[in-house]
C-alpha cells in the first residue's frame, strides 16, 4: 500500500485531502508544521493558519480518520526562510509574499525532506491546484485548480520536478462548495471553519509593528519627495509604505497621491497620481521554470504580478544570465518589487521569478 504524508493545517481544503487520499487507497499519516512561538505574533489571531486552535482542528480530523498524526516544529527554519525575508524585504523596500516562501522553504522542502526519511510516497496539501504528467515532454506540469476563484497555483510556482513527481493536491479537482460539503457529511469540525486570510505571523496586519517587534528597531523618518524630486512632508520609515499606497500617507494635496517609489539608501519615499504608477516591463531573477528548461525566446504567455490579479497577456523571455523579461500588453499598475511574477499557458505554470525592476 502507498503512503502519504498530508501537511494538515487545521483547515477544512486539507482534511479533506486526507479523507479523499485515504479513499483512494493510500496509509496516510498527518502532520502539522509548529511554525513560530507564540510571543512571536502576540496578537489574537482569527483568521490564520498555525495557531493552537489549528493544531487541535487538526489533529481532531486525524484521529477521526484513524491516522497517525504528528507535529513537526519547524520554528528555527520558519524564522530563518520566512520572517527573515520577510523583514529584510520591506527594509529594502519591498513587498514580499511569504506564503511563497513558505512552501518553497517549508513545505516542498523540510516537510518534503520529512516525507522521504518516512519512506512515504507522495505528500499531500489541500492546495487548489492540480498536477499532470505530460508525457510529450517527460515534464510534470503545475495546473490550476478547477475552482479558479480560489486557485492557488500562484504561490507554488517554486515547485521542481522532483516535488511534483511526489505531490497531490486532491482537492484542486473540487469547488470550495464541494470541499465544504464533503466535510459536512464526514462530520469534519472545520467544515463551516472561515478560510485563513491574514499572514499568520502578522494576523493583525500591521506588518511595521510586527517588523519593529521583530527587530527591536524603530524606522527613521524621512522626507517625502514629489515626482519633481521636492520635499512635501516627512515619512515615517520606509517599512511603513508599500507601491501603490494611498492611505496613511498624512500628506494634503489637491490630488489623490500615491506610493509610487521606495528608496532605502536614502530615506525617501516618492508620491505621485495614479498615473505614475502604470508600467509595462518588468524584470523577475530567482526564477523557477516548470514547463520548460529556460525561454530564449520571446514566447506568448498570460501572467500575473500578484495573488488575486487576473492574469495579463504579455511576451516573456530570459536573457543569458537567466533574469525573467516580462512586457505587458497593456501597463499594469503598481506593479511591486519582491511580489513574483507568474506565468501561464492557459491553466498550465509556465513558472514564475521574483520581481526585481519594473520600467
Amino acid at each position: 500500500m502507498k503512503k502519504a504524508l498530508i501537511a494538515m493545517s487545521g483547515g477544512v481544503d486539507s482534511s479533506v485531502a486526507a479523507l479523499l487520499m485515504q479513499q483512494k487507497g493510500y496509509d496516510c499519516v498527518g502532520a502539522t508544521m509548529k511554525l513560530f512561538e507564540n510571543d512571536q505574533a502576540s496578537v489574537k489571531r482569527e483568521k490564520t493558519c498555525c495557531s493552537l486552535d489549528d493544531v487541535e482542528d487538526a489533529r481532531s480530523v486525524a484521529y477521526s480518520l484513524h491516522m497517525p498524526y504528528y507535529v513537526f516544529n519547524f520554528t528555527a527554519n520558519f524564522e530563518k526562510e520566512v520572517m527573515d525575508r520577510f523583514v529584510s524585504a520591506y527594509q529594502r523596500g519591498w513587498t514580499p509574499n511569504p506564503c511563497i516562501d513558505c512552501n518553497r522553504y517549508l513545505k516542498f522542502e523540510k516537510l518534503f525532506l520529512r516525507m522521504k526519511e518516512m519512506q512515504m510516497d507522495t505528500i499531500v496539501t489541500g492546495h487548489y491546484a492540480r498536477v499532470a504528467y505530460d508525457k510529450a515532454t517527460e515534464r510534470y506540469l503545475l495546473k490550476k485548480g478547477l475552482d479558479h476563484s480560489k486557485d492557488q497555483s500562484y504561490v507554488l510556482y517554486n515547485l521542481t520536478q522532483e516535488q511534483l513527481a511526489h505531490t497531490q493536491f486532491p482537492v484542486g479537482e473540487l469547488t470550495k462548495q464541494q470541499v465544504r460539503e464533503i466535510a459536512e457529511e464526514n462530520g469534519f469540525l472545520n467544515a463551516d471553519k472561515p478560510d485563513s486570510q491574514d499572514i499568520c505571523f502578522v494576523p493583525d496586519g500591521d506588518y511595521a509593528a510586527f517588523i519593529e517587534r521583530y527587530t527591536g528597531t524603530i524606522p527613521q523618518p524621512g522626507k517625502f519627495l514629489n515626482s519633481a524630486g521636492e520635499t512635501i512632508g516627512t515619512h515615517r520609515g520606509v517599512i511603513h509604505y508599500t507601491i501603490g499606497q494611498r492611505r496613511g500617507l498624512g500628506i494634503s494635496a489637491a490630488h489623490p497621491l500615491y506610493v509610487c517609489r521606495i528608496c532605502p539608501e536614502e530615506n525617501t519615499v516618492t508620491l505621485g497620481s495614479s498615473e505614475a504608477l502604470f508600467s509595462q516591463t518588468l524584470t523577475a531573477a530567482d526564477v523557477n521554470l516548470i514547463s520548460c528548461d529556460s525561454l530564449p525566446q520571446p514566447i506568448r504567455v498570460q501572467a500575473k504580478i500578484r495573488y488575486r490579479q487576473p492574469a495579463q497577456p504579455a511576451t516573456a523571455w530570459q536573457t543569458e544570465d537567466g533574469i525573467l523579461h516580462v512586457t505587458f500588453d497593456t501597463p499594469q499598475r503598481a506593479i511591486t518589487c519582491g511580489q513574483a511574477v507568474v506565468l501561464y499557458d492557459g491553466d498550465t505554470v509556465i513558472g514564475g521569478g521574483r520581481i526585481a525592476s519594473t520600467e
